[in-house]
């Protein structure tokens, strides 16, 4: 599958089938994220893998009670651990550069036959407390990952004409 094929192909996943997912699959998934770009190569994540049920439905309640986190067999948290540096332009550079790590990921997992759904919808201190993640790191996202048992219809995505310009606005 190249990489056009992944973009193409990927839904939000809500609904997993009960399976585990194979220890190299998982490290692919990983090794993408942690190849991504960072500012000034800061590698500013760590990528906290959460396989436990009862963390997982934890971290589900913290997620505002989406239950379908929890019912993934596995999430990850990707956090910040530098969450001060700001670029020239004057934008923080974690949130940026995590996302990319993020999206390398979600491309992987369709690569790989897997469904992930990117939450940013959660209490970041309760997700802290439930894995042990000290006050200084940032929580950017929660990605539950698994094989999907669902085949999402792709979402309206707005025209070429109604997002790019060219030369100016």
């Amino acid at each position: 599958m190249d990489v056009s094929e992944a973009i193409q192909k990927r839904r939000s996943i809500r609904k997993y089938q009960g399976r585990q997912i194979e220890e190299e699959k998982l490290d692919r998934v990983l090794e993408a994220g942690r190849l991504a770009p960072s500012a000034r190569n800061l590698q500013e994540w760590k990528f906290v893998i959460v396989r436990d049920e009862a963390r997982r439905k934890r971290i589900a309640e913290a997620a505002k009670g989406q239950t379908f986190v929890g019912e993934a067999p596995v999430v990850i948290a990707a956090c910040a651990t530098v969450t001060d540096y700001v670029m020239t332009c004057g934008q923080l550079t974690y949130p940026i550069d995590l996302a990319i790590a993020v999206d390398h990921m979600t491309l992987k997992a369709v690569e790989e036959g897997l469904g992930t759904c990117w939450i940013g919808a959660f209490y970041e201190e309760e997700v802290k407390k439930v894995l042990n993640i000290p006050p200084e790191v940032r929580v950017v996202a929660l990605l539950p990952i698994g094989y999907p048992d669902e085949s999402p219809n792709p979402r309206p995505r707005k025209e070429m004409e109604e997002i790019v310009a060219f030369e100016t606005w």
